[in-house]
Formats: C-alpha cells, sequence, structure tokens
C-alpha cells in the first residue's frame, strides 16, 4: 500500500489501431513540454512509409472489405500519464499531432459523407456547440480551427508550433501522391484507421511515466542501422590499427552528418549504397519482393552483408577501403549537398531549388555520376548538371499538374540514377538531355497552368525564380531568397492582378465561375509584399497599376515607365526576344498576352540547353543566377 492507502497502479501497455487511440478519446501536454517540432523531411517521410505499405496490398478493383486483410503498419508507441483520468502525453505527441493534421487533410478530400464523419470523431468532438480536439493543446486550437475550417490562420506572431502546424498541413498536401487522392483514397483512410497500430504505454504517475521515456530513449536504446553497419563492417577489418582508423573515420564522417540532423547518418549511407549499387527496384503490383532499391532503403546493413561480392568486399582490405576510400568520399559530399539543399550556396543553386520543393530523392540521383577519383572541378559539374535536369523536370512536371512525391518519382529516379552512375560529364550531358526531350511535358499549354488550392507553395516558388530571373537578368542582384519567403509580416504573397470582382468583368465573362477560372491563370498572378495586397488589393487595374511601378521588375514591367531609361531591363528584352509590354489596361485579351509572356519566360528559365551551360560552368566567388546562366548561353 502506498502512504495515502490507495492501492499503486500497474504499468499498462496496449496495442491499438488509430481508431481506438483516438475515437472518443482526450490528450493533453503538460505546460513544460515542448512545441511541436516536425518539419518537412519527417512528415514526408511519414506519408511514404505508409503510401508505400498500403500500397504493397491495394490493387484497383477491391472491394472495400478487401482492406481487412491488407498488411499492418506499426506507427510505434505513446508514453501516457494519467492522472484521475486526464491523459498527458509524456512522448508522442508529434506524430500524434501530425497524424490529426493527416485526418483533417484526408477528410478534407473525401467525398463520402459517412467517411468523412468517421474521421471526424477521431479529430475531434463537440459539446454545446463549442469544438474540442482529441489532441486537446488550448493554445493551438485556433490554429486547428482554422485549419479544419478550410481558412487561412490570422495572426499577428505566430508561435513556434502554430507555425510548424501550418507548415506541416501544407507539406502534407505536397506529399500525399496524386493517384491515390481517387477512387483510392477511401480505401487507404480505411487502412490507415484499421490497419496501423500505435503501443500506448500508460502509467498512473508522472515519475513513472518518465522513467519509461528514459529506459526507452537512453539505456534502452537499441542499435539502429548505421551502428550495426559499422560493427559488421569494423568486424571483417583483422588488422588492429587499420580498424582503429576506419573506426575513427566513420565515427568523423556519421558525426558530422548527424549535426546536419537527426537520421541523416542513416540517410547519406542509403543514398550512397542506391546511388552507386542499386541494379534494381520492387515492381509496382501486389506481392511483389523488395529489390535493391526498396532494401537499403530499410535494411542496409543487412543488404550490405548480404552483397559482398558485388561490392568486393572479400579480404581485410577490401573493407578498409570501403570505409576509408568509398564511404568517406560520398558520406562528405552527400554532406556538401544537404547544406546545399538548406542554404543558397554558390555553384550549387539547383540543389537548394529541388530542396525546397521537398525532393528528397534528388541525392542519390546527385551522386551517382561521382567517382571517387573525380576531381573538385569535374565533381561540382556532374552535380550542377545533374541538379539543373532535376530542376527543369521537376517544373515541368508542376506547369502540367503531375506529382513530384517520393512514392510516384522514385522508380523514374532509379532509372536515371542507374541510367548516369559513374557516367563522363561528357556522356552525362547527352543522356539527360536526351531523357528532357523525350518528355511530353513542356511550358506549351496557354489556358491549362493556374493557382488552385493545393499548390499555392509551388506557384509561389515558381513566381519568385520568374521574378529574380528576369531581374538578375537585367543586371540587378539576386533577391530570391527574399521572394521566395512566405507568411509573417516579412513576407510575399501572390497577387492577383484582377481583385475579386467579377462584377466589374461582365462584359467578357457571363458568369462568376468563369471569371475565377480565368483569374487563377498564372499571367494574372505576381509576387508581391503581403502588405501591398491588404493595401491595393481590392483596387481597380488601373487603380492599382501605379503602386507596381514600386515593386519587382514583374510587376513593374505592366506599367509603361518600365520602359524608359531602364538600359538593363531594354537590352535583356532585345537579348531574350521575350514579349514583355506595357498594359494600360488588363482585359482578357491583356491576361492572354500575359500568359504567353510567363509561358516564354518559363521556356527559357527551364530550358534544356542549361545542362550544357551548368556543364561548363565553374563555382565562382558570387552565386551564379538564372539570369546569368542565360547570359551565359546569349553569349
Amino acid at each position: 500500500m502506498v502512504g495515502d492507502g490507495r492501492q499503486p497502479r500497474e504499468i499498462e501497455g496496449k496495442g491499438k489501431t488509430v481508431r481506438e487511440l483516438l475515437a472518443g478519446r482526450k490528450y493533453s501536454i503538460d505546460y513544460y513540454q515542448r512545441e511541436y517540432k516536425w518539419q518537412t523531411k519527417q512528415v514526408a517521410e511519414l506519408i511514404d512509409d505508409l503510401v508505400a505499405k498500403f500500397s504493397e496490398s491495394y490493387e484497383p478493383g477491391h472491394e472495400r472489405s478487401a482492406v481487412a486483410e491488407y498488411g499492418h503498419y506499426f506507427l510505434g508507441s505513446i508514453i501516457v500519464s494519467d492522472k484521475d483520468g486526464q491523459k498527458f502525453i509524456i512522448d508522442g505527441q508529434q506524430r500524434l499531432t501530425t497524424l490529426t493534421l493527416l485526418l483533417i487533410w484526408l477528410q478534407h478530400q473525401l467525398q463520402d459523407d459517412d467517411q468523412r464523419s468517421q474521421l471526424a470523431e477521431l479529430i475531434f468532438s463537440s459539446q454545446f456547440g463549442k469544438r474540442s480536439f482529441n489532441l486537446d493543446i488550448p493554445e493551438r486550437t485556433p490554429c486547428m480551427d482554422a485549419i479544419y475550417a478550410g481558412r487561412e490562420f490570422m495572426a499577428t506572431d505566430l508561435s513556434e508550433s502554430d507555425a510548424n502546424i501550418i507548415g506541416r498541413y501544407s507539406d502534407i498536401g505536397e506529399a500525399f501522391p496524386e493517384d491515390l487522392r481517387t477512387d483510392a483514397l477511401p480505401y487507404f483512410v480505411d487502412w490507415l484507421i484499421e490497419c496501423v497500430h500505435l503501443v500506448e504505454i500508460t502509467a498512473y504517475s508522472d515519475s513513472d511515466a518518465y522513467t519509461i521515456f528514459e529506459t526507452m530513449n537512453d539505456r534502452g536504446l537499441s542499435l539502429t542501422p548505421a551502428d550495426m553497419l559499422k560493427g559488421y563492417l569494423l568486424a571483417s577489418i583483422t588488422d588492429v590499427d587499420d580498424r582503429v582508423d576506419a573506426g575513427k573515420v566513420w565515427k568523423d564522417r556519421t558525426t558530422a552528418l548527424v549535426e546536419l540532423g537527426k537520421d541523416e547518418d542513416a540517410d547519406g549511407i542509403k543514398s550512397w549504397l542506391r546511388s552507386q549499387y542499386a541494379a534494381t527496384i520492387r515492381e509496382h503490383k501486389r506481392g511483389a519482393a523488395p529489390e535493391d532499391f526498396d532494401l537499403i532503403g530499410t535494411e542496409f546493413h543487412r543488404w550490405v552483408r548480404d552483397h559482398e561480392e558485388r561490392l568486393g568486399l572479400s579480404k581485410s582490405t577490401d573493407f578498409v577501403r570501403f570505409i576509408d576510400r568509398d564511404f568517406a568520399f560520398y558520406a562528405r559530399l552527400y554532406g556538401r549537398l544537404r547544406e546545399a539543399g538548406s542554404a543558397l550556396t554558390p555553384g550549387l543553386e539547383c540543389v537548394y531549388f529541388n530542396a525546397e520543393h521537398n525532393f528528397t530523392l534528388q541525392y542519390p540521383v546527385l551522386l551517382a555520376p561521382l567517382l571517387v577519383e573525380d576531381p573538385e572541378d569535374i565533381i561540382l559539374r556532374k552535380v550542377r548538371v545533374t541538379a539543373a535536369y532535376l530542376d527543369i523536370l521537376i517544373h515541368r512536371r508542376i506547369w502540367n499538374w503531375h506529382a513530384i512525391d517520393y512514392s510516384t518519382m522514385q522508380y523514374a529516379m532509379f532509372v536515371v540514377m542507374r541510367d548516369i552512375r559513374g557516367k563522363s560529364i561528357d556522356d552525362l550531358v547527352p543522356i539527360l538531355r536526351k531523357r528532357l526531350d523525350a518528355e511530353t511535358e513542356t511550358f506549351s499549354t496557354q489556358e491549362g497552368f493556374r493557382l488552385h488550392g493545393m499548390n499555392g507553395r509551388q506557384i509561389h516558388r515558381l513566381l519568385a525564380r520568374m521574378t529574380d530571373y528576369v531581374e538578375t537578368s537585367s543586371g540587378m542582384p539576386s533577391r530570391y531568397v527574399e521572394y521566395a519567403k512566405r507568411g509573417g509580416k516579412d513576407g510575399m504573397e501572390i497577387e492577383h492582378i484582377w481583385s475579386n470582382h467579377p462584377e466589374r468583368h461582365t462584359d467578357e465573362f457571363a458568369h462568376p465561375t468563369e471569371f475565377s477560372e480565368y483569374r487563377n491563370r498564372i499571367g494574372d498572378l505576381l509576387l508581391l509584399p503581403k502588405s501591398f495586397n491588404a493595401s491595393y488589393g481590392a483596387l481597380p487595374y488601373e487603380e492599382k497599376l501605379p503602386h507596381y511601378y514600386g515593386q519587382n521588375l514583374l510587376a513593374k514591367s505592366l506599367h509603361p515607365n518600365a520602359y524608359d531609361h531602364n538600359p538593363g531591363f531594354l537590352a535583356f528584352i532585345e537579348r531574350s526576344g521575350l514579349p514583355f509590354k506595357a498594359h494600360s489596361e488588363f482585359r482578357k485579351a491583356d491576361l492572354d498576352d500575359r500568359q504567353e509572356l510567363y509561358i516564354q519566360l518559363a521556356s527559357q528559365i527551364w530550358s534544356p540547353d542549361r545542362l550544357e551551360v551548368e556543364a561548363e560552368l565553374i563555382a565562382a566567388a558570387a552565386p551564379v543566377t538564372d539570369g546569368e546562366a542565360a547570359e551565359t548561353r546569349g553569349a
């Protein structure tokens, strides 16, 4: 018996489906718990893992009831402190927050009211007309309410959690595959709530709960695949001095990767092994066995052990070489590429642009043509060419409404990786150019590309590139980072040239929906500071036009004064042949002209000719912008 006469409660652990965990249950966190911190990478990995597991079983034509026999997925454990029936999460709030956001996103996509109601009970409960989320964290409720209602969350000063919640909800929309958004979606939802499991570990005091947490995360940590690979490789080196030296190389390189972020050591090893050795990939059909690409992604330590002969590992010196030369080389370059993906780096700008679209598949593709014996200038040229190829491919797909998520692109990227592995710079350019030339997706569609509910972030980045290209090509300094910033008082917003007043356009549009469709075409869009839209966004075009003249050059180009006393801009127009012109009014024909300008502008920025240019450019002291690359083509 405890001192107050109450019987101590046992620690309980029970496996639960997502439905069992969330339906009609409330969780909270103590005030001292940390913020919601997940980033794009963690959300994308979760979506990829869920989709991959679901896709192993799903086939079009299945009855919905067949989902009950689909393979199951373990999402991990959560630790809860039960205080007189009120459950406080000690460990697991990051996963539960993300899971709640995923459920909200899925509910927004569903058409079936019954299934929407099923998800609603996992997200919130209502009492006396007031909504209470099942993950009940009061300071986050206004933000979650806005997301659930499908409206923008307006706050003067976003908390870290709110900013991450908004960002990760958007990431879910970008990461979720297009091919699962139609007939397959109800099946995926059924599978998610009935076949995805977590273990809920419940203690009845904070001290017990935190003891469990510490045991699981300190003394009880399992060896990671990276640890097991290290152990296997070092154990195969017979000379003690060689083993010590190789162990130091391994530690130095993995420590440097871990400093970039959690799991970066494992991600670097996967990218290296896939880039240099993956010869097969799982067929996209039910029951297909995982192959090289897939096994490296899930159990690379076992894959290396099972493929010693292919990797040239037979004697002790081979294992020394594998660590001291191969691993050290590719891990160092992976680290450089990850850093370039996080911040604009002179000579590696396209790596950053690709990373902004969360295109994590780029890293093994970028490593694929690199050889240990390549000198620095060849390494840089190969990376630039390959990154430019991916940049062009990504933006062509975005323009043509095609998905770029991991599950959609992994097979195509495996083929690219395989085809360019170890190629010289002279071979690399024609291989990638041929692939681009064979693609049917270009920037030629006059009416197709426009803003809709799911592509706002993509269009924002695209407009940032276009705006920066016009300015740098006209001799102005690059402001891409400024233009690409979204949200906050200093961020940029997508501005419609036409205000949302269909009554002003009844002479050209018979119905507001026709006006709205035309208004969302990219030719009607600009990128301007948030304050501009608040001050002038609702004005008629003729009243906004003078204010456009004080903005970036792409917006300024609408005004006739932009073509006076502006030699850099005029020289760019003459050199490029782009159909820039002023618009004293902005009617349907003007929007069509502007749409054509944007099409030609995108075609120049993402021209396959860039591959030859990037093959010759060497890193300079300052960033080489899109505009400067265009100057080189013109020369």
